[in-house]
C-alpha cells in the first residue's frame, strides 16, 4: 500500500511581533514606522522595513482602521457583476477609488427576497468601510437600498432624474434619452415606434417611459410594449414576432444586446435593416459600432457613473452632509442601423 505524502504545512502569517524580533526591537516601534506616527531613527527604521521585506508582512488594514477610526475601504452591492452596465459601472468605482487610496469590496444580492438582502448587507457591514454605493439598475438593488441602515454613508448609482430617498445618486437621464431616441426615429418619417422593454425594478424604466412620452408628444400611436430579457436570444424570438408584421417599421430596443438580436431575426425573415425597418439599441456597447449594420444606439456612460458615485459619496464621508444628486443625459450616436422611410 502506497503512502500517500503528508500535505505542506501551512506558512504561519507573520504579524507585528514577527517583525519587531527579527529586526530586534520592540513592536510599538514597529507600529511607528509603519504608520510614521513618531520620528523613529534612520538606522532603526532601516531595520524594520528589511524585517518586513524578508518575512514578507502585510498589514492588517481592518485591525489599523478599527484603532485608528481611519476607514480606506468602500463597498458597492450589486445584483449582478457581469452584464454590461454593471460591470463598467464597478470598473468606474474601483478606478476612481484606488485613485483616491481606497480598496473597494464587492457584495452580490442574489435577490430581493429579505434573507438575501439581509445577508449581503451584514457581509458589508462586517467590514471596515468608510461608505456604501448601491447599483439601483434591478429589483434586488433597490430592495437593498430600501433596506440599508442609515448609520453608515450611501450612495445610489442608477436612472432617473431624481431620487425619492434621502440618499444622493449618481444617475443617467434614461427617459430623456429614450424620448430622444424615439424622436429621431420619428422625425425619420416613421408614424410610430415599437418598443422592446428590457427586465425592470416592477414598473416601467426610463427608457420606456421615454419613449411613451415622446410618441404621446407627437400624436403618434402607442403599441403594446414588447418584453425580452437582458440576453440577444430573447431579442431574436421578439424580432421574430415584429418580423412577421407589415406595419412594423421603426423598433427602440432596451439594450444593445436584444437590438442585435431582433437585427438577426428581421434579416433572417428577409427583411432589409435600415431600408425595411430602423433598429435602435440602448448603452453603446464596444462591438456594436462593428455590427453590419452598425447600430444606432444611445450611450451611456457607465464608467462615469461610478466616478461621479464614488465622488459623491467621498464628499458625504469627508464632510458628514449628503450632497445633491449627479445626474448626465446620455446621448444618442446615429449609425447605420436607421434611415427615412422608403
Amino acid at each position: 500500500m502506497t503512502k500517500e505524502p503528508a500535505p505542506p504545512l501551512r506558512q504561519k502569517v507573520p504579524v507585528l511581533s514577527d517583525v519587531a524580533k527579527a529586526a530586534g526591537v520592540s513592536v510599538p516601534t514597529v507600529s511607528r514606522v509603519l504608520t510614521s506616527s513618531k520620528f523613529v531613527a534612520p538606522e532603526l527604521r532601516e531595520r524594520v522595513m528589511e524585517a518586513v521585506a524578508e518575512l514578507g508582512y502585510r498589514p492588517n488594514g481592518a485591525a489599523r482602521a478599527t484603532r485608528s477610526g481611519k476607514r480606506s475601504m468602500v463597498a458597492v452591492l450589486t445584483g449582478g457583476t457581469s452584464n454590461y452596465g454593471y460591470a463598467k459601472t464597478i470598473e468606474g468605482i474601483e478606478k476612481a477609488a484606488r485613485q483616491s487610496g481606497m480598496s473597494v469590496i464587492i457584495a452580490v444580492v442574489e435577490s430581493d427576497d429579505d434573507d438575501a438582502v439581509n445577508s449581503a448587507i451584514d457581509l458589508v457591514l462586517s467590514q471596515p468601510v468608510a461608505g456604501v454605493i448601491i447599483l439601483e439598475f434591478d429589483r434586488p438593488g433597490l430592495a437593498a437600498v430600501k433596506a440599508f441602515p442609515s448609520s453608515i454613508p450611501l450612495v445610489v448609482a442608477g436612472g432617473g432624474t431624481r431620487r425619492a430617498g434621502k440618499a444622493p445618486g449618481a444617475l443617467l437621464d434614461e427617459r430623456g434619452a429614450g424620448k430622444d431616441a424615439t424622436n429621431h426615429l420619428l422625425s425619420l418619417g416613421h408614424k410610430t415606434v415599437h418598443h422592446v422593454s428590457v427586465p425592470t425594478m416592477g414598473k416601467h424604466s426610463g427608457r420606456t417611459d421615454g419613449w411613451r412620452a415622446a410618441l404621446t408628444a407627437a400624436g403618434a400611436a402607442i403599441p403594446p410594449v414588447l418584453h425580452a430579457t437582458w440576453e440577444p436570444a430573447s431579442g431574436y424570438r421578439v424580432g421574430q414576432e415584429l418580423a412577421a408584421r407589415d406595419d412594423v417599421t421603426a423598433v427602440f430596443c432596451g439594450n444593445d444586446d436584444v437590438a442585435i438580436g431582433v437585427i438577426r431575426a428581421l434579416l433572417d425573415s428577409g427583411k432589409r435593416v435600415p431600408e425595411d425597418v430602423s433598429v435602435v439599441g440602448f448603452d453603446d456597447q464596444p462591438h456594436v459600432a462593428l455590427w453590419r449594420p452598425a447600430l444606432t444606439t444611445v450611450r451611456q456612460d457607465f464608467q462615469d457613473l461610478g466616478a461621479r458615485a464614488f465622488a459623491l459619496l467621498a464628499s458625504t464621508v469627508a464632510t458628514g452632509t449628503s450632497p445633491g444628486s449627479s445626474t448626465v443625459r446620455p446621448e444618442l450616436i446615429l449609425r447605420e442601423s436607421t434611415a427615412a422611410v422608403g
